[in-house]
């Protein structure tokens, strides 16, 4: 690993993983049996001087795949009417299979290897998201199986808050809770909130990594 790309290397950062971060409304959930509704996608890129900023976004309401369960608790909590013909929605499908082009080309041009989720409370859109593609038979899955970066468990540790509102008031920028629970105020929100965490290492001095010392 070069100090070149150490600072500016998107690809070395993070072990070749290309974080792309992801936000899912739904239906309930058990991302086996109830609907994924909601989905949207951030990229991110690395600036000249390995600043980690937002770059592409892609964002879909999406179709009930056949036979979904629709939790009615869910919906009053997201306020996602799924039978509005004004939602526009995709099948999952044609929704993932332009998120994974797009994440696919970013692997590619930033010389990463394959993606990783970042999400906030990792585990339920990670499961959603592996979930579909299966169903949508998406065989070129980019994202890892299991690995994700949680930004509540590293807002945890960098801004003592795990709750995603608080986390990015602590971080020092807004956060309108009249726009949570929509899939892309949401995926907005977590990229600003993981760069500011990773950046605020690298201010710090946690990044790059002291050479080490020859023997």
């Amino acid at each position: 690993m070069s100090d070149t790309a150490q600072l500016t290397g998107l690809c070395d950062r993070f072990r070749g993983f290309y974080p792309v971060v992801i936000d899912v409304e739904t239906a309930g959930f058990n991302a086996s049996t109830d609907a994924l509704l909601e989905i949207a996608a951030i990229t991110l890129k690395m600036d000249a001087d390995g600043w980690l900023t937002a770059d592409e976004t892609l964002h879909f309401h999406v179709e009930p795949f056949e036979g979904a369960i629709l939790q009615p608790e869910a919906l009053a909590f997201n306020g996602i009417d799924p039978s509005n013909p004004l939602r526009g929605a995709v099948s999952e499908y044609d929704a993932l299979h332009a998120i994974f082009k797009m994440v696919r080309k970013g692997i590619k041009e930033s010389g990463c290897n394959r993606a990783i989720m970042v999400a906030h409370n990792a585990t339920f859109d990670h499961g959603f998201l592996m979930a579909a593609a299966e169903r949508a038979g998406l065989k070129r899955n980019p994202f890892h199986p299991f690995v994700t970066f949680d930004t509540a468990a590293l807002s945890g540790l960098a801004l003592g808050q795990t709750v995603l509102a608080k986390a990015c008031i602590a971080a020092g920028f807004p956060f309108d809770s009249s726009q949570a629970h929509s899939a892309l105020y949401d995926t907005e929100q977590t990229p600003q909130l993981f760069c500011e965490i990773v950046n605020r290492w690298k201010r710090l001095g946690g990044w790059p990594l002291p050479l080490p010392e020859e023997a």
